[in-house]
């Protein structure tokens, strides 16, 4: 029986696996598994979204006009160098379809966000993966592979899902060993988590016109339900983006709860104060199991990998945390299969899971 037949690029693809918040049994598990804020969100966000239940029966400003113009103020920006979107996702996707595309290369880095691997596929491009270097950007690797086809180059920074962090020196050296027709795009999905904010990418991006800065308020700002994401860069990559975005592509409620959660300072303080403090601690705890073979890499996200190199697995560890209650990521299709990726929770949880994870090595050895 005849029927419709995916394009072979789009049959390529494996679609993009959330992390799970119930166990194999459909028990409801304590989720360390998204990198989700465990502070939940700013009071003030909550209000603004409660009160724009009036205006439910009308549609969004497609522009996002007032949040664009409340980030350029919080992020010293000009708001008509903002593009708004469905989660910094649904922009990642579209850089991809703006400019690369059938004979066209894609890069990112190996253990990079694996939405990369889908936007590129997307628009028929040809993957090319860089050699990592210790779970991080390499630069040298990365640029070794740059051809004339090269048309996008996709660099988490911090990554996820190995939270490394590339300083802004190597930054800058990518950049300038990249063709100007190449698009760089510096994903600052956690630059919230920065001390110093990373401002660096926003420099470049104002100084050239193939760099694009993307963000989001599904982690620090712990809006993720809503899937609000942002990207700045010069006129003509902003430009292209509208064109083919889809049209009220943020909900009224989401743009007032991101308007009043750029506002909310102290949130963002105790937010990042909170990670800093309770991921500096859990990693001083998994340090302290590096006899059963544990290895922690030094993250600047809200979460840490934790590699397993002893008698006990990754998949076992992960399998006897969800029977203890808890549910982090193991990420195999990335080719991480001895690592989990455990986000950090509220004192409780974190505090909870490190105990499970002490019996469960116990147990085990």
């Amino acid at each position: 029986m005849t029927q419709p037949v995916a394009k072979p690029w789009i049959n390529a693809i494996h679609a993009y696996t959330p992390g799970k918040a119930k166990s194999d049994d459909g028990r409801i598990l304590i989720k360390l598994s998204a990198n989700e804020n465990p502070l939940g969100c700013s009071p003030d966000a909550t209000a603004a979204m409660a009160d724009a239940r009036a205006t439910l029966a009308r549609y969004p400003d497609p522009a996002s006009t007032a949040l664009r113009e409340a980030l350029g103020k919080a992020y010293d920006l000009a708001a008509d160098q903002i593009v708004c979107g469905t989660g910094s996702d649904e922009l990642l996707n579209l850089i991809a379809a703006g400019y690369a595309g059938a004979g066209d290369e894609i890069i990112y880095v190996r253990y990079g966000f694996s939405v990369y691997d889908i936007a590129a596929r997307k628009c028929a491009a040809t993957v090319v993966v860089a050699p990592d270097k210790h779970y991080g950007t390499d630069v040298d690797a990365l640029l070794a592979l740059v051809t004339d086809k090269t048309r996008v180059v996709f660099v988490a920074n911090p990554n996820n899902p190995t939270g490394t962090w590339t300083d802004d020196a190597e930054i800058l050296r990518l950049h300038a060993g990249l063709p100007a027709d190449c698009v760089l795009v510096l994903d600052q999905a956690y630059g919230e988590y920065l001390e110093e904010d990373g401002p660096a990418a926003f420099d470049l991006a104002r100084k050239h016109a193939n760099v694009l800065v993307t963000r989001t308020f599904s982690k620090i700002y712990g809006l993720a339900a809503e899937r609000i994401g942002w990207a700045y860069g010069q006129p003509g990559l902003i430009e292209t983006l509208n064109r083919i975005r889809a049209p009220f592509n943020v909900t009224s409620a989401g743009q007032a709860a991101a308007i009043a959660a750029l506002s909310d300072s102290d949130f963002l303080a105790h937010s990042r104060k909170h990670n800093s403090e309770w991921r500096d601690w859990m990693a001083t705890e998994i340090a302290a199991l590096s006899n059963h073979g544990l290895k922690v890499i030094p993250s600047r996200a809200n979460f840490l990998m934790v590699m397993f190199e002893g008698a006990v697995s990754a998949e076992t560890v992960y399998k006897a945390l969800m029977d203890e209650g808890y549910i982090v990521r193991w990420l195999p299709g990335q080719g991480l299969a001895t690592g989990l990726r455990i986000t950090i929770g509220s004192e409780e949880e974190n505090r909870g899971l490190m105990a499970a994870l002490r019996n469960i090595l116990e147990r085990h050895n």
